[in-house]
Formats: structure tokens, C-alpha cells, sequence
């Protein structure tokens, strides 16, 4: 389970806002606009004071609805936290545009800007490496906005040892002590990075924060084998992203998770959480809950 002292290791993410993610075939999936700032409501009740978004979530509404609930908050509440967006997700890009190039992140970075109604993104990350586009262009286009005021700060996202070793390469001087992050799907289900990503994040410096904690809600212990996922479900409502998993090998850890869960009084999620929590390296995760009931399984103890 998170305990009080991970609060600040803990970021609130907002990828269910008007959609699944940024597939604008799920965007009558996710959350709306009430249950958004009910969900931000209940974070910032909590203690959560990080919050990671992107452009083409939700085709925009999750940045516009973050934006809306932080014109709401105290000055004193807004100036500690972080917030964090990203660029370069191909369903942003119109047809025949490269996604990282010069333009689009000039473009898109001003319209996350008037979104999110702030004038300097704390967090800003390239969401998908664009093969279109050199890596130095882009790394130009950041090394801009960064001089203007734009940004702060900028990490990347879904990157492969080979990603995060080109942009190190690449980056000196301001812009390379304002690369701060790495954030990439990490989970008992997706151990990979430690092989090398969250071994090379660590040693250059790098905060690694785990997307996908608990794989689509598989490691919530809700699903089980043989047995049809609910609708609402995010496994039955993007079955694509998730096929891969439902093998008897992930039950039968699933399975192992739970009783450990129940042992020590716990709840699974919670398990699944406190294992990333413990992996040497990381320094954070983003949770993405749906309701009051999927926090207090974060949080809290059995009974």
C-alpha cells in the first residue's frame, strides 16, 4: 500500500479525462468533466500534489478540464504543486506532420499553455520518440521554449535505452540540466526498464516515473481468468492495449499477489503499488483512479 510518506512519490493522473488516453476511438470512454474534478477534488484532499497530463488526451478535454479545476485552487496550493503535459503523440499531429517537428511542438506547447491557463509548464515531455523528425530539431524546438519561460523543465516518455541515450547525447548546457525525467510503463507485469532504462535514469540523474502501474487495472485483482471483463472495464473497453496480458502466466501472479495482499491485510493494488515504490531506481509512479473506492484500495488497509 502507499503510506503517508509516499505522497510526494505519488502523481494523479488525468488520461481518463473525456477519453481513454489519446485513441479518439475511446473517446467515449473515459471520465467527464463532473467525475474529472470530483476525482482532482478527492487527490488534492489526499495530499497529491502532482498531476500529469497530455495534449491529446481525451482530443484535449483532459488539459482543458486540469486547467479549469486549477483556476479554482488557492494561490498558495498552486504555487507547490507540478504539473506535467506532453507533446508528440501521433493522434496530435495532422495528416502529413511530423508530430516532434519545429511547428507542432511550438504549436502545441502554446495550446497546452492556454488550456491549462498557466504561463510556464512545469513538466514538459516528447510522448512518443517521432522517427520523422531529427531528434535535434526537437531538442532545439524545447531548448526555445525553454529560454523563453515556457517550460521548466522537460523529460521524456515511453523511451527505449537506445531513446534516452541519443537525447544525453544531444543535450548540454540549460537544456541538460533541465531534463529531469524519464516516465515509462513499469509494473510486476512490465519489468524491462530494470535492465537497463532505470539503471541509466538513475545514474544520469533522471527522476524514472511508472506509467501503467497496475497494467490496465489487471494488477486490482478484479479480473479473473477465464472470465470476461466487466463492461466499463478498461480491458473490455481497449481490449487491443491488454490481450497481450491475459495469459495463465499473469493470473497465476496475480494470484500469488493476492494472497501476499491478504497476509499482510492489505488490498492488491496496494501490493502492486508498494512493489514499484520499492524498486531501487524509481521515483515515482502516476495512479489514474476512477472512483473514491479505487483510492481508498491504494491507500488504505483491509478492515
Amino acid at each position: 500500500m502507499i503510506e503517508a510518506g509516499d505522497l510526494k512519490r505519488v502523481i494523479f493522473g488525468c488520461g481518463n479525462f473525456g477519453g481513454l488516453g489519446s485513441s479518439p476511438a475511446l473517446r467515449d470512454k473515459g471520465d467527464d468533466e463532473a467525475r474529472a474534478l470530483t476525482l482532482l477534488d478527492q487527490a488534492r484532499d489526499l495530499g497529491l500534489t502532482r498531476f500529469d497530463t497530455a495534449n491529446t488526451y481525451g482530443g484535449g478535454v483532459s488539459e482543458t478540464v486540469l486547467g479549469a479545476w486549477l483556476a479554482r485552487q488557492d494561490p498558495a496550493f498552486r504555487d507547490r504543486i507540478q504539473v506535467a503535459t506532453k507533446v508528440g503523440n501521433p493522434n496530435g499531429a495532422p495528416p502529413g506532420t511530423a508530430p516532434l517537428s519545429r511547428d507542432q511542438v511550438a504549436f502545441h506547447l502554446d495550446d497546452s499553455l492556454r488550456r491549462l491557463g498557466v504561463e510556464r509548464i512545469d513538466l514538459y515531455y516528447l510522448h512518443e520518440f517521432d522517427a520523422a523528425t531529427p531528434l535535434q530539431e526537437t531538442l532545439e524546438a524545447l531548448d526555445r521554449a525553454l529560454s523563453a519561460g515556457k517550460i521548466a523543465a522537460f523529460g521524456v516518455s515511453n523511451a527505449t535505452l537506445a531513446d534516452l541515450t541519443a537525447v544525453l547525447a544531444l543535450t548540454g548546457g540549460a537544456l541538460r540540466r533541465a531534463f529531469s525525467h524519464v516516465q515509462n510503463e513499469f509494473s510486476l507485469l512490465a519489468r524491462r526498464d530494470q535492465a537497463d532504462v532505470i539503471p541509466l535514469a538513475r545514474a544520469e540523474g533522471l527522476a524514472y516515473v511508472a506509467f501503467s502501474p497496475l497494467a490496465g487495472g489487471l494488477l486490482s485483482g478484479k479480473y479473473r481468468a477465464g472470465e470476461a471483463a466487466r463492461p466499463g472495464t478498461r480491458v473490455n473497453d481497449a481490449p487491443a492495449y491488454y490481450d497481450h496480458l491475459l495469459t495463465p502466466e499473469t493470473f497465476a501472479a496475480i494470484e500469488r499477489l493476492r494472497g501476499e495482499s491478504e497476509a499482510r491485510g492489505g488490498t492488491i493494488a496496494g501490493a502492486a503499488l508498494r512493489f514499484i515504490l520499492d524498486t531501487p531506481g524509481v521515483d515515482s509512479l502516476i495512479v489514474a483512479p476512477r472512483s473514491a473506492d479505487q483510492f481508498a484500495a491504494y491507500f488504505a488497509r483491509r478492515g
